[in-house]
């Protein structure tokens, strides 16, 4: 058994909330982080700025997929379910585990609550949100990539009357069905959206160098030995 999260003590001089850590982000790093904080039996909380779990992947693109199996994608403490009919779980799969995962270790997840800044109080660290403040004496960053996206100036880009989208505006291969595409970038996201129209549309894949595959046997769960091996 893990052992019991003491309640957090508001503090009556400040008006706001003690504890011993604030992690900013209620996704698969910042669930990640609350299983080792749980089992040190620290104080602590986990500020998400989104309403319901899942981090990120609720918003993901429709046929996006895990690129390694379940039983290698797992979060600290418990094993992915396998998803019936599919090797490589989709986004709602996902979802139910990190909702499952939140609820079976009773983490203290506080949602929605957008973190407005990060500023040092004396020995301790203020971190002040929407829904007021936590005073703690360190603070975990799990805040991902998906709430900031990065938009690069492109020369002549305000002048162009087509849809211009980022990544994680994009949904499905039939809001483009019959149109000219354009996709720029040659990391994961970029080829996996390029592949997801290359179908529907007139596609044009643009990369700053030629990509390179890997072979079809390789997946997350190669890179994974990989890894393993040479940690150990």
């Amino acid at each position: 058994m893990l052992p019991p999260v003491s309640q957090h003590r508001p503090d009556l001089v400040t008006g706001g909330v003690r504890t011993q850590v604030v992690v900013i982000g209620g996704g698969q790093a910042g669930l990640a982080a609350g299983y080792h904080l749980r089992r040190l039996g620290l104080d602590f909380v986990i500020l998400d700025a989104e309403s319901a779990p899942g981090g990120a992947w609720r918003h993901a693109w429709d046929s996006l997929r895990l690129f390694s199996p379940a039983a290698y994608s797992s979060l600290p403490g418990r094993l992915m379910p396998v998803q019936q009919g599919a090797e490589y779980p989709d986004a709602a799969h996902v979802v139910s585990y990190l909702r499952d995962y939140e609820r079976r270790y009773e983490l203290p997840v506080r949602r929605p609550v957008r973190v407005a800044g990060v500023h040092r109080d004396g020995e301790l660290l203020r971190v002040t949100t929407d829904a007021g403040e936590w005073r703690t004496r360190a603070v975990v960053s799990a805040t991902g990539t998906w709430w900031r996206p990065f938009l690069p100036a492109v020369p002549g880009g305000a002048d162009f009357r087509g849809e211009q989208l980022h990544t994680v505006e994009y949904r499905r291969p039939q809001d483009f069905a019959g149109r000219r595409v354009v996709v720029v970038g040659g990391g994961n996201s970029g080829a996996q959206i390029a592949a997801d129209l290359a179908y529907d549309t007139e596609l044009t894949w643009v990369t700053k160098r030629p990509p390179r595959f890997l072979a079809d046997d390789i997946d997350g769960r190669a890179l994974f030995d990989v890894a393993t091996a040479r940690r150990r």
